[in-house]
């Protein structure tokens, strides 16, 4: 008895000890985005500031467009992950229902896609790009974002749709719905969880990407918030640390409102994902 309370508490430790870890980042830059110049040029730090100021938010949109740059983030960050999603599903339902050598060397290239770099594969996006005259616009961004997501997406949305039974599907055939008419009808109401998910990794990785967006977009007018809050540093490297905590934090906001809002959905996705019937 005594082994598994050890057991239980060294666990909630753990967790403990993993929950600390991620909120530091947060907590920090929150801490820091309310102090004063003063406070943030001290030799002795303190984690709650002792004079709380708004003069950090209010500099850092006069600085930069904060509000421009956010609605372009915002803008390809929607457009990617709506179409990652529309075109991940009905390609996820063949290879997952389809077992044949194709789908699976399919499957295995998905899986090996991810561990290209992405110096690797900008050059020939930069080229395509150019010949299709996308370079320095949101179109050709979002493009780039949903080919770098629809492996994942599809990685993704295979497992949920081999947890969906098939005797559901067969049953709507013997109804005489065909392939298209049982994916909308039948399979994709049960998929809700598991696209939400995936939809939602596409909006966080392409909301929170610089390096694409950082050699495509050229305008100052299309680049997106990652790329503005570098705008921050200076030229010698020195930060203008106040109003970029500012800045920072309000960048994190819409991913944390995001899944605070889908949260349940998240983790019915997660968990439908890693059950086969």
């Amino acid at each position: 008895m005594r082994t598994r309370t050890g057991v239980v508490v060294g666990q909630y430790a753990a967790l403990l000890a993993y929950l600390v870890f991620l909120a530091f980042p947060l907590l920090w830059l929150l801490s820091t985005a309310f102090k004063s110049p003063r406070e943030l040029g001290s030799a002795h730090p303190s984690w709650i500031p002792s004079q709380p100021t708004l003069a950090n938010f209010r500099q850092a949109f006069d600085e930069q467009p904060l509000l421009r740059a956010g609605l372009n983030s915002l803008l390809a960050a929607l457009a990617a992950a709506v179409i990652a999603v529309l075109l991940a599903t009905p390609m996820a339902y063949v290879m997952a229902r389809r077992r044949t050598l194709l789908s699976r060397a399919a499957t295995g290239w998905v899986v090996v896609s991810q561990a290209f770099p992405f110096v690797l594969v900008i050059i020939p996006l930069f080229l395509v790009l150019k010949n299709l005259r996308l370079i320095d616009s949101l179109p050709g961004l979002v493009m780039v974002y949903v080919v770098w997501a629809l492996p994942f997406a599809l990685w993704m949305l295979v497992g949920y749709v081999r947890a969906v039974p098939v005797e559901l599907e067969e049953a709507a055939a013997v109804d005489g719905a065909g392939r298209l008419r049982t994916l909308v009808s039948v399979t994709a109401p049960l998929l809700a969880p598991g696209i939400v998910a995936t939809g939602l990794f596409a909006f966080v990785t392409a909301w929170n990407e610089f390096f694409f967006a950082l050699v495509l977009l050229k305008t100052p007018e299309r680049q997106t918030l990652p790329v503005v809050l570098t705008h921050f540093i200076g030229a010698e490297g020195v930060a203008d640390l106040g109003p970029l905590a500012a800045a920072a934090f309000l960048a994190t906001l819409p991913s944390l409102i995001v899944f605070a809002l889908v949260q349940r959905r998240i983790t019915g996705g997660l968990l439908a994902g890693a059950v086969k019937s």
